[in-house]
């Protein structure tokens, strides 16, 4: 059913691209296709999250400069992926004490108005299933897994101190964060770069007229699945280093208008620079961060970036040439040398502190930062020797 109804939702797609060459996005598919027979063979809830799906899939590959074809048709061969379902709060009731799920059917598929999906579940002993937010039924090829998304309240502990930290976010370098204290940090993004460069290879990018082939959906899911990695265990490393270091407050750059200028049209970076710029999850991460930090007592603040790669941390002067290369920046003014990274991490820090240009600064820690380092091995950052 979620596969009639994504196929439905993407021939009016295909039919306004020919039109007009626009693709609607998921309030539009909602509203055009709420009264169409397909929208009735699932929970409207449930409807509602194939055609966001749908939406979200186009958007990317639009904005993408991959060369991909766009998300194709949903086949119903035992051997062609199947549609994963979602059921919301609304769809759900859940009885806790026999470990079992009551799932909303559409009206169309329904026997009679009490009919469900019944749905029983074993979890560990020390498992509790409880505040459940989303159900998904995902197909892994062999068999249907039952995915529980729960909420949790988390207590939070008081601030491990008062200091602030500042996080520059970039492409070639990750993320280079600078602690009030003085000291600095890289963490270089070459894994991802690696890992991406792998899975994008030609032969794993086999495209037909149904879609990516067997071969290359399970590469872009290993590739994702090793992107969550990396940023679930960077957030982590962050949040543990700025307890380390007694960090109160981090200051991040809100990159959420990267993506557009200041009329809500999409920016041209240039091919290579579009490319980039899609695979970069920024946002994603800052999410992490937040929440993990947020356990902690430590709040994340998304500051304006403005000049912020711009400006020199240690007098001041604000001047396009003084970054000569993509990770040195040169000060004309005060002749200071420093990372450039670096360099944008203490003037994002700065923009929470208020505090004035740093002045003249000789310990090194500018120039040169500690670079950190993803160990594929123990799945850990640790310090390049």
């Amino acid at each position: 059913s979620a596969s009639k109804l994504w196929n439905v939702g993407r021939y009016y797609i295909q039919e306004r691209w020919d039109d007009d060459g626009e693709i609607p996005d998921e309030a539009e598919l909602k509203s055009e296709l709420k009264d169409h027979e397909r929208y009735s063979d699932l929970h409207s809830q449930s409807s509602q999250r194939v055609l966001e799906e749908l939406a979200e899939a186009f958007n990317g590959w639009y904005n993408s400069d991959d060369g991909n074809n766009p998300p194709g048709y949903r086949k119903h061969r035992d051997d062609h992926p199947r549609s994963t379902v979602t059921w919301k709060q609304k769809g759900i009731k859940h009885d806790a004490k026999h470990g079992q799920l009551r799932l909303s059917k559409g009206w169309n598929l329904k026997d009679g108005r009490s009919d469900f999906i019944l749905a029983e579940y074993k979890t560990r002993p020390d498992v509790e299933v409880e505040n459940i937010q989303q159900v998904r039924a995902v197909w892994n090829a062999d068999e249907w897994e039952l995915h529980l998304v729960c909420k949790k309240e988390i207590p939070v502990e008081d601030a491990p101190g008062d200091n602030t930290a500042g996080i520059d976010l970039g492409i070639s370098n990750y993320l280079a964060i600078d602690y009030e204290d003085g000291a600095s940090e890289l963490y270089p993004g070459n894994v991802l770069k690696e890992d991406k460069h792998y899975f994008t290879r030609e032969e794993y990018q086999t495209e037909g007229e149904n879609g990516p082939s067997k071969r290359a959906r399970k590469a872009r899911q290993k590739l994702s699945r090793r992107k969550d990695h990396f940023l679930h265990t960077l957030s982590k490393h962050i949040v543990e280093r700025c307890v380390e270091e007694g960090v109160e407050k981090i200051a991040v750059g809100d990159l959420s208008d990267i993506r557009e200028d200041g009329n809500g049209e999409s920016r041209n970076w240039g091919a290579s620079g579009n490319k980039k710029l899609h695979g970069w999850e920024f946002d994603r991460f800052t999410n992490l961060l937040e929440y993990k930090a947020e356990e902690h007592g430590i709040l994340v603040d998304r500051v304006n970036e403005e000049n912020t790669s711009k400006t020199c941390s240690c007098c001041g002067q604000i001047r396009d040439a003084n970054r000569v290369e993509r990770g040195l920046y040169v000060c004309v003014s005060c002749e200071t040398t420093m990372n450039a990274d670096v360099n944008g991490a203490v003037n994002i820090r700065r923009k929470i502190t208020q505090s004035p240009p740093l002045g003249d600064m000789s310990n090194g820690w500018l120039a040169q930062p500690e670079v950190i380092l993803f160990d594929r091995e123990s799945g850990r950052f640790t310090p390049r020797e």
